[in-house]
């Protein structure tokens, strides 16, 4: 698990109250199991952080699409606001590998199911805010969330992305087959490919097939604009 001090410098933000960033990546199992006292998790955070980060997504929309109406202003802001694009936001900081879990949901995956880590994004975005102000949390949504929508919205809406590619190409018919299927009922592990017939365009794992799908459809799309120069076809 990594340190306070080091998840700081990954985010390029200085906690005055460090406790708040410790809160932010406190788990309810954890807080369990240790019978910390109430309300020590992060669930708080995440909901401050659920409007902070809404009011700055906004903003940032309101005005980069000052020709948009409120329509699709308000569907692109729930593409880059939603569980799984906020989990993708995560990778790059790999907050997974610092968050408080109880043993129980540590084993089962916990540091990489997509809601506990967008949970506890927002409850980062929601600390950053109350110990530095909205300036600050303004600065950090902008740097892991709104610095790259054109990215985001690719793995938001990846699969009917590449559907539209194959589509147009007219190569084949696109299918994602299970691979691998593991895990207790209520902790499911898929592993699905994206085909088009026997060829492979990518692969990708989650907690549901519709997950897994998704991750596979985003990394055949990457697979196939890195060929084409950036402009995929296939």
């Amino acid at each position: 698990m990594g340190s306070l001090k080091e998840f700081q410098s990954k985010i390029g933000y200085r906690f005055a109250q460090e406790g708040l960033l410790r809160q932010a990546l406190i788990h309810s199992s954890y807080a369990n199991e240790k019978h910390m006292k109430k309300h020590s998790d992060n669930e708080r955070l995440e909901f401050l952080g659920d409007a902070v980060l809404e009011i700055i997504t906004s903003e940032y929309l309101y005005q980069l699409h000052q020709d948009w109406p409120e329509g699709e202003l308000t569907k692109l802001r729930a593409s880059i606001v939603c569980e799984q694009t906020l989990a993708f936001c995560t990778r790059k900081l790999n907050l997974g590998e610092y968050l408080y879990l109880g043993k129980g949901e540590h084993q089962t995956g916990g540091r990489k199911r997509k809601s506990i880590l967008s949970d506890a994004f927002e409850a980062v975005i929601g600390a950053i805010y109350l110990d530095g102000g909205f300036a600050n949390a303004k600065e950090f949504v902008h740097k892991f969330v709104l610095n790259d929508i054109e990215h985001m919205q690719l793995f938001y809406d990846s699969k009917t992305i590449l559907q539209e590619m194959v589509q147009a190409e007219n190569n084949g018919e696109l299918n994602y087959p299970l691979v691998a299927e593991d895990g207790p009922d209520h902790n499911k592990h898929f592993i699905v490919e994206a085909r088009i017939g026997a060829r492979l365009l990518g692969r990708g794992e989650g907690h549901t097939k519709k997950a897994a799908e998704q991750e596979a459809a985003y990394q055949a799309i990457l697979l196939l604009k890195k060929k084409d120069g950036g402009n995929a076809c296939i």
